[in-house]
């Protein structure tokens, strides 16, 4: 037990106090995270949706993550990180607020864009934030104290979720809009003036003229295909927030509670070992086996979606998930910061998180497509034989982003 203990003190060592509010704010964020899941039930079950035009009216919050993603890192280089997170996170909460009284498929689709496109700025100038607070060595560990506040948010948004739209959908949007608001007013408290605590790294301290040579991220051709194999890993995992769900209430035939139990389940998981996980296993394995093992786990789990619908096996599936997602999500910013250069971070965690934009355009719209016509079990068998595509991809594209000792 006391070996136990101190390997949880080792993981969570060395890590700044700015890593953790950055951890702290994020949290507050993803308490929010509750209306996701249940979105595409929403859209179906109150508005009268069909399942195509739920998936239609999703992909365009996928379209608005791939404008936020890119805007918010494009705009980070120039403003720096702490103005593009604060003015997300403010202009958040009144669309939360706005969306009960969109009704149709186009002005839903609309303020979906809207507000995604505003949401999703959030996410590069918040990478940016981690590494320019944590010390180099640290850097998957700060990315995975922050995905564990996400994914604690995520344990309870949509456990609050499920009891909230029992009641009232409005009630979800303006809960969700409350965490948001939090969220701005903690974050420029604490950060409002701070200075950046740790001394640059090596490529920073380059000559003046040198620096103008710096890669530019939308030409730099290892690092794209890299990227391109996360997008095909993402359209896989992401299916968690939208066709899982639908799968989980209209073939099983779950309660919105049970749903929102099993999903807020994999955050949990994720608080309590992600942590560890990523602590034990960077000392043991490199990057890239990581990656490729983390790929094929999560391939797995899908294929466990056809086996049989019991309880039992759902949350065994899920939990296999998570430890996929926790081996492939951190470590796909850890290869992103380190391909990263000083003046051109926001550029290249925007790109990187368009990867995932990406996956909320195409996930739902295929998904729900590839359902509706062949079946859930034709989706999830798909699903997994693209996971094992994408192992094989980190397999080829991953080494040449990274250090030797790393790759």
């Amino acid at each position: 037990m006391k070996k136990i203990l101190k390997i949880y003190i080792e993981a969570y060592s060395g890590l700044s106090k700015e890593s953790w509010m950055l951890a702290i704010v994020m949290l507050l964020n993803r308490m929010g995270s509750m209306v996701l899941p249940f979105l595409g039930i929403y859209l179906i079950s109150e508005l009268n949706f069909s399942l195509q035009q739920s998936g239609i009216v999703l992909s365009f919050y996928g379209i608005g993550a791939v404008i936020g993603s890119w805007l918010g890192g494009w705009i980070t280089d120039k403003i720096g990180n702490f103005k593009v997170q604060a003015l997300s996170l403010f202009l958040s909460a009144p669309l939360f607020l706005l969306l009960p009284y969109f009704k149709s498929v186009e002005s839903f689709a609309a303020i979906m864009l809207v507000l995604s496109t505003i949401s999703e700025m959030f996410r590069p100038a918040n990478s940016v934030a981690i590494t320019r607070y944590a010390k180099k060595q640290n850097i998957t560990r700060a990315f995975s104290l922050n995905r564990m506040a996400v994914n604690l948010g995520f344990s309870i948004g949509p456990s609050m979720g499920g009891f909230l739209s029992n009641y009232s959908y409005d009630l979800l949007f303006y809960c969700n809009a409350a965490a948001a608001l939090i969220a701005g007013i903690v974050f420029v408290a604490f950060f409002k003036g701070r200075k950046e605590r740790n001394a640059a790294p090596v490529e920073e301290n380059l000559p003046k003229e040198e620096v103008v040579k710096e890669r530019n991220a939308y030409t730099d051709v290892k690092f794209l295909l890299f990227n391109l194999v996360c997008v095909f890993f993402s359209m896989a995992f992401f299916q968690i927030l939208n066709t899982v769900p639908l799968f989980y209430k209209d073939v099983i035939h779950l309660s919105q509670t049970e749903i929102g139990l099993l999903m807020g389940f994999s955050g949990i998981l994720i608080v309590v070992f992600e942590m560890l996980l990523i602590h034990t296993t960077e000392k043991r394995f490199t990057v890239t086996q990581l990656l490729v093992f983390g790929s094929f786990i999560t391939s797995i789990s899908f294929v466990l979606f056809t086996v049989n619908h019991t309880l039992g096996m759902l949350y065994f599936a899920i939990g296999l998930m998570s430890i996929g997602e926790m081996l492939v999500l951190p470590l796909m910013s850890t290869v992103t910061a380190f391909r990263a250069q000083k003046n051109n971070r926001g550029a290249y965690m925007g790109l990187n998180g368009i990867s995932t934009a990406i996956a909320f355009i195409v996930s739902p719209f295929l998904g729900t497509h590839v359902a509706t016509t062949y079946g859930f079990d034709t989706l999830w068998l798909i699903t997994a034989v693209l996971l094992v595509a994408v192992a094989v991809g980190y397999y080829f594209f991953t080494k040449p982003l990274l250090p030797k000792n790393m790759q």
